[in-house]
């Protein structure tokens, strides 16, 4: 049975692997990425499917400035893995991150993406047109749906990243831990 759930930290690493499974390298070099890049997702705004313990979709949700003030969100990217696509698991994703974005008082949300997909969902070109991603896209994937009415009138101009900066490693700290580890192997196998 499938359950949407919120992402634990212990999801992180079936995540990234189902991302590389759906996306490969590719993920990385598209311009939503830049907008993800060193940041966190918004609150309480990633989730999983599951298959019991096993992740088999993930959807999240980003903070982005879409030049008018609207607090906006970016979604994606949406991924369900091979052998589960066709049950309706990316779109109980995206219903489930749609409904918490309006509950928690977010105005519009933007995607770039399948727009016969997203279409059901309420996602259009209609008030789009005056935006751009940094970084090269194809024009009639850049798709938003308002959450309030009028969320995205006058929304123009690059959209940028907002919301929480990803915390960075402390690089020195982690190096002596590695060596404190090798040291402890070093030891033990003596």
């Amino acid at each position: 049975m499938i359950s949407i759930r919120h992402e634990r930290a212990s999801d992180i690493e079936a995540r990234e692997a189902l991302l590389d499974e759906a996306f490969g390298d590719a993920r990385y070099r598209k311009a939503s990425e830049r907008l993800r890049e060193e940041r966190l997702p918004a609150e309480g705004l990633s989730f999983i499917a599951a298959d019991g313990r096993r992740v088999v979709g993930t959807a999240r949700l980003w903070n982005i400035g879409c030049g008018n003030g609207a607090r906006a969100l970016l979604l994606g990217p949406v991924a369900v893995a091979a052998d589960c696509r066709g049950r309706g698991i990316g779109a109980a994703l995206v219903r489930r991150a749609l409904r918490e974005a309006r509950r928690l008082g977010y105005a519009a949300i933007a995607l770039v993406g399948d727009a016969p997909y997203y279409s059901r969902f309420g996602f259009s070109t209609e008030k789009t047109g005056a935006l751009w991603m940094p970084g090269p896209f194809e024009r009639n994937r850049l798709l938003a749906v308002e959450l309030a009415a009028g969320a995205l009138d006058g929304a123009r101009g690059m959209i940028g990243a907002a919301g929480r900066p990803a915390e960075k490693p402390d690089l020195v700290a982690l190096v002596a831990q590695d060596r404190r580890s090798q040291r402890a192997r070093r030891h033990r196998a003596a």
